[in-house]
C-alpha cells in the first residue's frame, strides 16, 4: 500500500490569475504566529462539552480510584485526575470515538478535548487502560445517573422495551479453528515458549538485545494463552450444544477464535454471519432513556428477557409492569414466570400453519393463554408499537453516534465496559441538563 504524501501546491501562474496585474493580499501558511489565548475562550459558552464536564463534576467517582497508591504529600508522580479521564471517554463516546490512540490525538488537535485536558498531558496507554478496567465503577455511575433522573420523574421503569444489538467483534472469521487445529497450535506455541526461555539463558546474542528477546517471549506466551482460551471456549460450546440437543452429536464441529476466544459467529442485521457480541438494551418507553444493558456471546435472544428485566429492577429499585420485546425473545418458561410476578409481556406470538397464533393451544399454561388473548386486543397491539419506536431509535443512536458499530477491544469484560460508556454517553447527551438540575 502506498504511503500518504502531502499535497504540495504548484507555483501560481500570475498570468492565469483573475485580474492580472492587480495587487492582492495572499495567504502565507509558512509563517510563524504566536496566538496568546485562554483555553476557556476557545469553547463557546453553551458548547456540549461544558455540559459533560459539569455532569462529571457532580458524579461520585470513588470506584475509579481502586488501585491508586499515590497519596497527597507522598513520593511519586501524581495520578491523572479521574474526572478528566471519565469526561474524556464520555465526550469521546458522544462522538463515536472508540480508539485510545484517536482520543489521544484529539486531545492535542481539537479544542473541545484540549479544553477538557486543561494542559494535562494524557497518553493512549493511560486512556486505553482506564477505559476497560473499571466495569463495576461504570455500572455504579449508570445506576447513580438513573437514580437522579428517576427522582425528578424524567425516567420510569413501569414499561420498558428491550432489543438486541449485534456488534462486530475485533476478530476475523479466519481466526476461528476447530479443536484438532487448536490443539496442534497450542503444542507449537508451548514449544516456542520453552525454546525462547532456553535461549534467554544463553549468552546475549549480538543481533538481538535482551529486551527484544523478552518481547518475543511475551508475544509467544500471549499466543499460547489465547490458544488455550480458544480450546476452553470450544469445550464450552460443545457442552452447551450437548445440553441443547440432549447429547446428540452435531454435524458441525464447534470452532473458537484465537484472536478473541469469547467472540461467537452470529447472524448480523444484513443477513451475513460475522464474529460478534450480543448487546441487550432496555429503555424506558416514555423517556427513551437507557435503563439497563447486558452483553452476552449468545447468538439467540430467547433467554435474555428475564435476566435484563431483573437487572433493571435491581439497578433502579423500580417495578417493571409491562415488558415489550420482539418475537425472538418468546420463551414460554420465562413468559410464565413474568406473568406470575405481575409483569405483562407484550410480544407477538409465533406464527403457526393452519392455526391462529392468538388462539390458546391445548398445551398452553394459563399464563401463556392469557398472553395470547391479550396480544389479540387492539390495545395491546397499540402498546406493542412503542417497542419499535423506542428500541429501534435507541439502537440506531448507539450504533451511529455512540461507537457501537464495531468493537475495538477483545473479551466480554472489556466489551461490557465499552457498552457502559456508550450507554452513559447516550443518557448524558439526552438528559444532561436534567442531571444538572438534580
Amino acid at each position: 500500500m502506498e504511503s500518504w504524501q502531502p499535497v504540495v501546491a504548484a507555483p501560481c501562474d500570475r498570468e492565469a490569475e483573475p485580474g492580472p496585474g492587480l495587487r492582492f493580499r495572499r495567504p502565507d501558511r509558512a509563517q510563524t504566529r504566536l496566538l496568546p489565548c485562554v483555553l476557556d475562550d476557545t469553547i463557546w459558552a453553551d458548547h456540549p462539552v461544558r455540559l459533560v464536564w459539569a455532569v462529571v463534576e457532580q458524579l461520585e467517582l470513588r470506584g475509579f480510584a481502586a488501585g491508586l497508591k499515590v497519596q497527597e504529600g507522598g513520593a511519586g508522580r501524581s495520578a491523572t485526575d479521574l474526572r478528566l479521564l471519565v469526561a474524556l471517554w464520555l465526550w469521546a463516546a458522544t462522538e463515536g470515538v472508540g480508539s485510545a490512540r484517536e482520543l489521544a490525538r484529539r486531545c492535542e488537535a481539537e479544542d473541545a478535548y484540549r479544553w477538557l485536558c486543561g494542559g494535562v498531558a494524557v497518553n493512549y496507554h493511560t486512556l486505553s487502560d482506564f477505559r476497560v478496567e473499571h466495569e463495576a465503577a461504570l455500572d455504579q455511575v449508570l445506576t447513580q445517573t438513573l437514580a437522579a433522573l428517576m427522582t425528578q420523574g424524567v425516567v420510569k421503569v413501569r414499561r420498558i422495551s428491550q432489543d438486541g444489538l449485534r456488534v462486530r467483534a475485533s476478530a476475523g472469521s479466519s481466526s476461528f479453528r476447530r479443536r484438532g487445529r487448536l490443539e496442534q497450535r497450542l503444542a507449537q506455541a508451548e514449544a516456542q515458549v520453552a525454546g525462547l526461555k532456553r535461549q534467554r539463558e544463553l549468552p546475549a546474542s549480538p543481533t538481538e538485545s535482551r529486551g527484544q528477546a523478552a518481547a518475543r517471549q511475551r508475544a509467544a506466551e500471549e499466543r499460547a494463552r489465547r490458544t488455550a482460551e480458544a480450546l476452553a471456549a470450544v469445550a464450552q460450546v460443545e457442552q452447551l450444544r450437548a445440553q441443547a440437543t440432549g447429547g446428540r452429536n452435531s454435524r458441525r464441529e464447534p470452532r473458537a477464535s484465537t484472536t478473541d476466544p469469547e467472540a461467537r459467529v452470529m447472524k448480523m442485521p444484513g443477513g451475513g454471519y460475522r464474529p460478534a457480541y450480543n448487546v441487550q438494551v432496555a429503555a424506558d418507553t416514555e423517556s427513551r432513556a437507557i435503563v439497563g444493558v447486558t452483553v452476552t456471546n449468545s447468538g439467540s435472544d430467547r433467554a435474555e428477557s428475564e435476566p435484563l428485566r431483573a437487572a433493571v429492577e435491581a439497578r433502579t429499585g423500580g417495578q417493571v409492569e409491562e415488558h415489550l420485546m420482539d418475537g425472538g425473545y418468546v420463551k414460554f418458561e420465562q413468559l410464565e414466570r413474568a406473568e406470575q410476578t405481575g409483569v405483562a409481556v407484550f410480544a407477538p406470538p409465533p406464527a403457526r400453519k393452519n392455526s391462529d397464533p392468538y388462539q390458546a393451544q391445548a398445551t398452553d399454561s394459563p399464563e401463556v393463554a392469557q398472553w395470547r388473548e391479550r396480544m389479540a386486543t387492539p390495545e395491546a397491539q397499540t402498546i406493542y408499537k412503542e417497542r419499535a419506536a423506542t428500541s429501534e431509535t435507541v439502537n440506531a443512536d448507539l450504533r451511529t453516534y455512540r461507537g457501537l458499530d464495531r468493537f475495538l477491544v477483545r473479551g466480554l469484560a472489556k466489551v461490557r465496559c465499552v457498552v457502559l460508556w456508550s450507554a452513559l454517553a447516550y443518557n448524558l447527551m439526552h438528559y444532561g441538563k436534567a442531571l444538572l438540575m438534580g
